[in-house]
């Protein structure tokens, strides 16, 4: 009697250990854990590409894919998955939080489609220049199974866009497509597009009585060196009433677009936002492939 409890006191240990999970991913940091749902592969995806790292472009979009996830509890061929998602700053401050990215899914999902899929844009309030951590937690509705992924990251600004200031700052310099309300991480811009290079937050510019007075030069030359677009002061119209200070903190541009179907590859792009009652000024150069 007493070898046949000590044997079904042993199955009884293995059966648990299999419902637990721990792994690693030593490239990236991504560290996941089940208890009670399990999960054949957790992939990093930019795009449709897979990718192995941990640091970021601003606004470079991402997603976890959680392939093959079971332990779910079924109800006519369907799951019933929670998932929310928690990005913390370096000092444990939440900046981006999702309660639960499967809430409309009140009927479930197909089995058959058991690949989960958490989402991130790294961009406002996401800044450059910081470190950030992730939390994913996945969680079964209809049990008591449980998935979580934690990970690490850093985001970077585009190192396409040469910046330089003087006695002046901002948060963030970058480009963006009007028509897909993207950042454009890899400078590639398409015909008919209206592009957007931004300036956030911009701080130290001098300030009266709530305004601001600042003037913005945009020139673009082609592969031949020749001027394709060009404005010397796109706020000329202001020079007299200024920008309201808030509005200009927060965000300022200046916007463009190319019609036609053929492109003098690279285009070459500088711009320069100054203050008009002082020194201070900020400049940007890139390259872009309009296709």
């Amino acid at each position: 009697m007493k070898k046949i409890f000590f044997a079904f006191l042993i199955l009884l240990l293995t059966f648990a250990c299999e419902k637990k999970s721990v792994h690693k991913d030593l490239i990236t940091g991504l560290s996941t854990e089940g208890d009670g749902l399990s999960c054949e592969e957790v992939t990093i995806l930019s795009g449709d590409k897979t990718i192995q790292r941990n640091s970021f472009i601003f606004g470079e979009e991402i997603s976890f894919n959680f392939s093959n996830i079971e332990g779910f509890k079924e109800s006519n061929g369907n799951i019933f998955p929670g998932m929310s998602i928690i990005v913390s700053d370096r000092n444990k401050d939440t900046v981006i939080k999702a309660d639960d990215v499967y809430e409309k899914y009140s009927n479930g999902i197909s089995l058959t489609a058991a690949t989960l899929k958490a989402d991130l844009t790294l961009a406002r309030p996401i800044h450059s220049g910081n470190s950030y951590s992730l939390f994913i937690n996945i969680w079964d509705k209809k049990g008591d199974g449980k998935f979580s992924a934690e990970m690490n990251f850093e985001v970077k600004p585009n190192e396409n866009i040469k910046a330089a200031r003087h006695n002046c700052n901002y948060d963030e310099l970058y480009l963006l497509s009007n028509r897909n309300k993207k950042v454009i991480t890899d400078n590639v811009i398409n015909f008919g597009d209206n592009i957007y290079l931004i300036f956030e937050g911009v701080k130290e510019f001098s300030e009266t009585d709530n305004k601001i007075f600042p003037g913005l030069s945009l020139e673009i030359k082609d592969g031949k060196n020749e001027v394709v677009l060009f404005d010397e002061d796109l706020f000329k119209d202001y020079e007299s009433l200024g920008i309201d200070a808030d509005s200009f903190k927060d965000r300022v541009s200046a916007n463009f677009w190319f019609n036609g179907s053929e492109a003098n590859n690279p285009l070459k792009l500088k711009a320069k936002l100054w203050d008009k009652l002082s020194d201070k000024y900020i400049s940007a150069e890139t390259s872009l492939t309009l296709k």
